[in-house]
């Protein structure tokens, strides 16, 4: 009897080791693929970087909202052409937003390093900017990539302050990396959700920090939200600088700025617009703006397709030789609502049979500009 007890106990150890060694295993694997995706986080730039490799270069004080570290990203290209690519993750528009914090935006870096090598930044053998220089601006400001300001506030008898200093951020990263980007001759200015209302509201800025390139092209990808409170919420919330706050005159912050852009630039500067014809984020952004709650439903896409329609007629209004992009991908059964965003992700397929969104950019760059996807505008769903 004992002898049986002392084999139980021997054999649950064993069992007991076993599963301790399977867990083991398995998290040890679960963390290296975290590191090389999600976690991942390339080496901070010392001395002369590498072509084709990423860094990261931390500029002294930046922050993201929450307070913690923020840095940019570099990739140093063989070619003497440039990609500046914002990153999105929501936004605050006012101090309610801005103390429900991640629930509204990106707080801080967390996943963002690994983006940069995604769609557009990838090596992929298809990609035309594989061999260009990057400089990447992740997001963690709530505020577009152009406050300067600090929004305070007490909660449980306690003060906390969130950190809109995504112009502080950019302008101090860039800044730094150009010295190792030489005086690039072509010039792309992109960026997605956040990022492309970030293309807008600072392409002006961009150019004036790289006067060499003659060949510029800017391109917003999935950014529309109407609001009749942004100049107020860039002016007061986010402390924007004033030569952005001043453009910002009506409901629509990207057709107001891309509007003043051409205005200023001329046929300089080539201006590109995609978006996804029912974008199911922006709609339900759109949704809090216009009824104080997230939702994205039938209702709300087909709100959003008739203010998309809007958009394009504004843009090709106002801006002679616009190129647009309306595309429609991973198209949801019961809503009818698509994909939001395309540089980081699907970037190279051809959505609408004819050329990938990768190919419309490279186009323009070589003064191809074009118009796909309009038919979708008025498309019942």
């Amino acid at each position: 009897m004992r002898e049986t007890k002392t084999k139980k106990k021997h054999t649950g150890r064993v069992i007991l080791l076993v599963v301790l060694a399977v867990v083991v295993v398995l998290a040890i694997g679960i963390y290296v693929v975290l590191s090389k995706t999600f976690l991942m986080r390339h080496p901070e730039l010392k001395g002369e970087p590498e072509i084709g490799k990423w860094y990261r270069i931390t500029p002294e004080n930046a922050k993201s909202s929450n307070g913690k570290e923020w840095h940019g990203i570099l990739r140093k290209g063989s070619e003497n052409k440039l990609v500046v690519y914002f990153f999105g993750g929501g936004v605050s528009i006012t101090e309610e937003t801005s103390r429900g914090g991640k629930a509204f935006f990106a707080e801080d870096m967390l996943g963002q390093d690994f983006i940069a090598t995604w769609g557009i930044g990838s090596d992929d053998a298809s990609n035309p900017f594989q061999d260009w220089s990057f400089l990447v601006i992740p997001y963690a400001s709530g505020d577009f990539h152009s406050g300067t300001g600090e929004y305070r506030y007490t909660e449980n008898g306690k003060e906390k302050v969130v950190y809109h200093q995504g112009y502080t951020n950019y302008s101090a990263f860039v800044e730094e990396a150009k010295q190792y980007v030489g005086s690039p001759d072509t010039l792309l200015i992109t960026g997605f959700s956040a990022g492309g209302f970030a293309t807008s509201l600072l392409a002006d800025d961009v150019i004036d920090r790289f006067p060499s390139a003659e060949n510029i092209t800017v391109c917003v990808d999935s950014s529309l939200l109407l609001y009749d409170g942004w100049h107020e919420t860039a002016q007061n919330l986010w402390k924007s600088p004033a030569e952005i706050t001043e453009r910002l005159t009506g409901d629509n912050l990207v057709l107001d700025s891309l509007t003043a852009l051409h205005n200023k630039r001329g046929d300089r500067v080539k201006i590109l617009f995609d978006c996804s014809v029912r974008d199911d984020t922006l709609m339900q952004y759109q949704a809090y703006i216009r009824e104080g709650k997230m939702s994205k439903t039938k209702e709300n896409g087909d709100l959003f397709q008739k203010d998309l329609k809007e958009m394009v007629e504004g843009l090709q209004e106002n801006i002679e030789g616009v190129g647009i992009y309306i595309w429609e991908y991973a198209l949801d059964d019961t809503t009818k609502n698509t994909q939001h965003t395309i540089l980081s992700g699907q970037v190279f397929e051809k959505l609408n049979g004819e050329k990938s969104v990768a190919e419309w950019i490279a186009d323009a760059i070589n003064g191809d500009v074009r118009t796909y996807g309009l038919e979708l505008l008025d498309k019942q769903y």
